[in-house]
């Protein structure tokens, strides 16, 4: 399969480290994030790799190359203009005849990519979405009312929802839905595709996820052994039936890089 990280955002969320390095070049022990990236892409099996640029994009192929280091082909999308999060897809539409993977440039993961695909292939989806659950702890009382009379009160509670890991899935008809030249994010093509009926499905995992484009996930990222090899891979049912419902749309959070 050809997989494509998204590396042209700014990483805003990052800053000040960020005005000197792109984001995927920022260290995570001995190593820049995107390469513990592509050599988790190596260890599932995947050889050909594309990379969107835009921001110090220069800095990034100096640092890549070729990929002939980690037994990758690498090839390159420069953005001229920023595409949003997903509108880069529209510069590839010729190279990406297949099923194919999509990555954020910012995300360490030991989801099983086998068990991940087959889940997509086996109920033959038009887009599948590796999703975690994340907790958030609200600042405010929550209050639920009917016609103005308060029924429920709860003092900043915990809120658990799916939310998007940042991998997906895509069969090449995802394409037609993604406009060529003007920015267009991942949120309007889940709209479009929804909107149409498409198959979408989600894919829970429950072992390792961080966003590195968040501070305290950049942080916690330190702490964890990537340096010579990334973590084991958790073990993962090939099969799970689990179609994105109507709360699970309203729900989840599309995690997008900053």
């Amino acid at each position: 399969m050809k997989a494509v990280i998204q590396c042209g955002g700014k990483g805003t969320r990052l800053r000040p480290y960020t005005l000197v390095l792109p984001k995927p070049l920022m260290p995570v022990g001995a190593k820049p994030v995107l390469e513990l990236l592509l050599m988790w892409l190596r260890q599932n099996g995947i050889r050909d790799v594309y990379i969107t640029t835009g921001y110090l994009g220069n800095l990034i192929q100096g640092f890549c190359g070729d990929g002939r280091q980690w037994d990758l082909r690498i090839k390159y999308i420069e953005e001229s203009e920023p595409l949003g999060t997903i509108g880069a897809l529209s510069l590839m539409r010729d190279e990406l005849d297949e099923r194919f993977l999509v990555i954020n440039g910012d995300v360490l993961t030991d989801l099983n990519l086998r068990a991940f695909v087959g889940c997509h292939r086996k109920h033959a989806a038009d887009l599948t979405i590796a999703t975690a659950r994340r907790t958030i702890r609200m600042d405010f009382g929550i209050i639920e009312d009917a016609d103005g009379t308060v029924v429920r009160f709860c003092e900043k509670p915990n809120l658990t929802h799916v939310v998007s890991m940042g991998v997906y899935c895509m069969e090449p008809t995802v394409l037609h839905h993604i406009p060529s030249g003007v920015p267009f994010g991942f949120d309007n093509m889940m709209s479009c595709m929804l909107d149409q009926g498409l198959s979408v499905r989600i894919f829970p995992h429950n072992g390792i996820w961080l966003d590195i484009g968040r501070v305290e996930d950049f942080q916690k990222a330190q702490e964890l052994a990537w340096d010579d090899v990334a973590p084991t891979f958790e073990s993962a049912p090939l099969v799970l039936d689990t179609p994105v419902t109507v709360e699970e749309r309203r729900t989840l959070e599309i995690v997008t890089t900053g």
